[in-house]
């Protein structure tokens, strides 16, 4: 039957713009000798200083928002059993800490370790619960800046700043507020009266990003990037363009960490220093929007599970896992999304019968070209809560906005609307409170038991399930295929 069966290739990027990152394997252990950096004298306030740890010496520690032990053993230099060993009171099964927690943690010094200055919440980093009651268009109009007179094309269409704003901000998912800060401190937009640059309005230098909306996705791209790729432990040192090497310090939280990589990927290190100091960006986000640290809430709570997910099409079909975890939105991380395509004798952007489905239950709080957001607290935000995001669903028959959808329940067809895409296929991914959740880890995706690893690569990796494992491939081959064991019925329920 499997023989039988062709399968469509394909493959995704969902925002349709070129964004150079470095790699994972750039930011590995260097060997190489490298002096401490120096913090700069910008600074106002004197910060901590490490002492030189014992190996293994227990330090308090205080959880933060999305802290996992393995994530710790990262920052620390240690390992989750020893972790474990200190603090026994973590439950095998434990997902996430509870913010606030306190915690005793063995060290293992690392060399050239960064500011211990908190610059930014995570909180205020993603577009969750904390952006709900700001109203980007109002904030922008009360400003003298240029900003509030601007227009631009994205998306089809000719948009204020501040919808420019919210389309990255909804995009990326990251603050409106902290792209406005930027616009700010790069550009003066809500300040002074004419732009210094419009065409490399933030001052990132690439020729394929040109004017604010486009820098704005720039600036999305490469925080999200270095958010979750220090959340995740792929990114574990910042190296700066004078060659130094920076650890961030195990105390950091990782909104900080994402500002010193976007800082650090684009300017010269002593721009670096100050930006990152307090009187640097941190002193612009507080005189627009007062101080972060007073508002802080954290949105990922202690001991977080993924809900009961379908796999993403009908029963009793197969379908081919194409793409292993790669990025929800944009390039680089989060690794966060997973490709599924139909059955399809030719290859390519074809039109298709199949149908993708829903993973659980949910009210639809987005329905436009490519994309269907399922929102399941169904309190119609999809910056609150678990949210399913899909790509490339096809404009006809695609589920409307306010649908309520069953599990089961048909989302719309697979296609390649929406970004770039070489074959007709579906891209899901899933977010909390705003947070993209990687697709492996510690919140793993899990659709009916089935469970997803990284590769070597994005978009290649696998699902497994008991001792059987389905290998992601453009091929399509039948290593690839996968069919729901959910009977025909309970789709209806």
């Amino acid at each position: 039957m499997l023989i039988l069966v062709g399968l469509l290739l394909s493959a995704c990027q969902p925002q349709p713009s070129s964004i150079a990152l470095a790699r994972p394997e750039e930011y590995q252990e260097t060997t190489q000798e490298v002096s401490e950096p120096q913090i700069q004298d910008q600074l106002i306030t004197p910060l901590p200083t490490r002492p030189p740890f014992a190996p293994g010496e227990l330090v308090d520690y205080t959880a933060q928002t999305g802290d996992t032990l393995p994530f710790l053993a990262i920052r620390f230099n240690t390992s989750v059993d020893e972790i474990r060993a200190a603090n026994p009171i973590i439950p095998e099964n434990a997902t996430t800490m509870p913010p606030g927690m306190p915690m005793k943690i063995p060290i293992y010094y690392a060399p050239l370790w960064g500011s211990p200055y908190k610059i930014l919440p995570d909180s205020l980093f993603v577009n969750g619960p904390s952006q709900i009651d700001f109203d980007t268009s109002a904030f922008v109009e009360s400003r003298p800046g240029w900003f509030k007179d601007y227009v631009g094309f994205a998306a089809g269409a000719n948009r204020s700043g501040a919808e420019l704003v919210d389309l990255a901000a909804q995009n990326f998912s990251v603050s409106p507020r902290l792209l406005l800060a930027l616009l700010e401190y790069h550009a003066g937009a809500l300040s002074q009266l004419e732009p210094s640059d419009e065409v490399y309005t933030l001052g990132l230098d690439d020729w394929r990003h040109k004017g604010p909306y486009l820098q704005l996705v720039l600036a999305a791209n490469t925080l999200n990037h270095g958010y979750y790729g220090f959340r995740t432990g792929l990114i574990q040192t910042i190296e700066h363009d004078d060659g130094t090497i920076e650890r961030p310090d195990p105390w950091q939280n990782t909104a900080t960490v994402a500002l010193q990589y976007y800082f650090s990927h684009f300017f010269p290190t002593e721009d670096y220093y100050h930006a990152v100091s307090p009187d640097g960006f941190a002193q612009t986000y507080q005189d627009l929007f007062g101080d972060p640290w007073d508002s802080d809430q954290p949105h990922l709570p202690g001991s977080l599970t993924q809900p009961e997910f379908f796999l993403p099409f009908e029963p009793e079909r197969i379908w081919a896992l194409t793409g292993g975890p790669h990025t929800g939105w944009g390039t680089g991380y989060p690794y966060a999304a997973l490709d599924f395509a139909p059955p399809s004798v030719v290859g390519g952007c074809v039109p298709t019968e199949e149908w993708a489905t829903a993973v659980a239950t949910g009210v639809v709080v987005r329905s436009e070209t490519g994309v269907v957001v399922l929102d399941l607290d169904e309190d119609g935000d999809e910056r609150t809560g678990w949210v399913v995001f899909y790509l490339h669903i096809g404009t006809e028959g695609r589920a409307p906005l306010g649908a309520r959808l069953d599990k089961g329940d048909r989302v719309g067809q697979p296609s390649c609307e929406g970004g770039r895409s070489t074959g007709t296929h579906i891209h899901i991914a899933r977010k909390y409170n705003g947070e993209w959740i990687p697709a492996e880890g510690t919140l793993a995706f899990n659709l009916e038991g089935w469970i997803a690893h990284n590769g070597n690569e994005p978009y290649l990796g696998t699902l497994t399930r008991h001792s059987r494992t389905v290998t992601a491939c453009l091929c399509s081959n039948m290593y690839s295929h996968i069919q729901s064991d959910v009977p025909a019925e309970s789709s209806e329920d």
